[in-house]
């Protein structure tokens, strides 16, 4: 007998966001004095308590100036929303995986919004 796993829904969240959905866990875990936190668990908000720059309005906005642009897909826009790259060469990494690459003023102009918010 094979067992069958099919994805039902797919949703791209920023760091941020993702904060804010694990602080909600970890509060409701918090209020269950028999319930643990698992060590996955502790680590996700760990991670995302250190590496969540900007706060969900903000992360949100930025993933929709991003959308705006050419050349910027939805999973590229949240990628470099949750990145935040400084420099072409660490949005050259993010494009790495891309069938195409960008030319230097494209990259400039990515590099220009996410300034903005960062």
């Amino acid at each position: 007998m094979t067992i069958f796993k099919r994805k039902l829904d797919e949703e791209y969240l920023t760091v941020a966001e993702t904060k804010e959905l694990l602080a909600d866990v970890e509060a409701e875990r918090a209020a269950d004095e028999y319930r643990e936190l698992r060590y996955e668990l502790a680590r996700a908000i760990e991670h995302v308590n250190r590496f969540a720059a900007l706060n969900p309005e903000e992360s949100r906005e930025l993933v929709a100036d991003l959308e705006e642009l050419e050349g910027v897909e939805e999973a590229t826009a949240y990628k470099i929303a949750n990145l935040l790259p400084e420099s072409r060469d660490g949005l050259r990494s993010i494009y790495a995986q891309e069938r195409y690459s960008l030319s230097g003023d494209e990259l400039d102009e990515i590099l220009d919004v996410v300034a903005g918010y960062v």
